[in-house]
């Protein structure tokens, strides 16, 4: 699922190191209030989110004793800088938007909120935060209830808008236009790592390891050939070892363009045979991708790149504007 972030700045996802199952947890579906006492009168502590950890204290019928994890400390938390050190409230929140690990159908309300909060996001008037609540609510899927069906969807969802954020901080930087990717800032790769290593062979072990060619993108090709080439090599490689990959036809047509804009690039290059097997293999691509995904998307984008390949329609620079 795409995310359309607007204005959004890059943020953290916190998570606990707590192991499954070490008594019981839970998260809330809405913004509650933490109180010293189980009164809506009570004192306020801290407001407590959407998605942050809940460890279950005590409880009464309708208000719930609870340790809030409300920021995790940082891994090179400074003993002088209180803001690396985390937060953790315990008071009393209100049990009508506490979802626990053992509340009947918790992973399905915990992912359905997660998902309204991603389309909130999506939103330009949509709530504030909405990204955050989302990253935190679809971890707390997979972390409170590691069994479910929905486990490993919530994991990937939660890496993925973890990637959409810090990807909208580091492409507005000045280095993003960098040639070389190693020279401009890159997306943490951790959650996307996580995803694979906790459920290899799924698609979305597969989604995820798409992601990580883009921190091998070029920031700008600068009109040479070698950033185009050895990025549709990148992305023929994962079309290969990614077969049954949900991104496979898209890494299939990234790798197709990028061909096609080489017919032009080696031109300007004075290399004539290299520019006719680009596109040649450009064309290859194509067909293949119209030949076994039918009547999607990308099936009928490679059918229009074929024809602007056969047709000699630059695909790439100011020729193609």
């Amino acid at each position: 699922m795409k995310l359309h972030l607007v204005l959004l700045p890059a943020a953290l996802l916190f998570f606990t190191n707590l192991a499954f199952g070490q008594g019981p947890r839970g998260t809330l579906v809405a913004e509650e209030s933490v109180r010293v006492s189980p009164s809506a009168d009570a004192a306020k502590l801290a407001d407590a989110e959407r998605g942050h950890e809940l460890i279950i204290l005590n409880s009464t019928h309708d208000w719930t004793q609870v340790e809030a994890i409300l920021k995790e400390p940082r891994r090179d938390a400074d003993e002088d800088d209180p803001e690396s050190r985390g937060k953790t409230v315990t008071g009393w929140v209100s049990s009508k938007a506490l979802v626990t690990n053992s509340t009947p159908n918790g992973d399905k309300i915990v992912f359905g909120e997660a998902a309204d909060s991603e389309d909130q996001a999506s939103r330009r008037r949509g709530r504030r935060d909405a990204a955050q609540d989302a990253m935190r609510l679809y971890y707390r899927v997979y972390d409170l209830f590691p069994t479910s069906p929905l486990a490993a969807e919530g994991l990937y969802r939660a890496a993925d808008v973890r990637w959409q954020i810090e990807r909208s901080d580091v492409m507005t930087r000045p280095s993003a236009r960098e040639r070389e990717a190693y020279m401009r800032g890159q997306i943490d790769e951790q959650w996307m790592r996580l995803v694979m290593k906790k459920f290899p062979g799924t698609k979305w072990a597969d989604l995820a390891a798409f992601h990580l060619i883009e921190n091998k993108l070029c920031g700008d090709w600068q009109g040479a050939s070698k950033c185009p080439d050895k990025e549709a090599d990148l992305y023929e490689s994962y079309a290969k070892d990614h077969e049954q990959s949900p991104a496979a036809a898209e890494a299939l047509y990234d790798a197709a363009w990028r061909r096609s804009a080489l017919i032009e690039i080696y031109k300007t290059e004075a290399n004539q045979k290299k520019s006719e097997e680009s596109k040649n293999r450009s064309l290859a691509l194509a067909q293949r991708i119209v030949g076994q995904y039918g009547q999607s998307d990308w099936a009928l984008r490679a059918q229009k790149l074929i024809f602007y390949v056969q047709q000699g329609v630059p695909t790439w620079g100011n020729a193609s504007n």
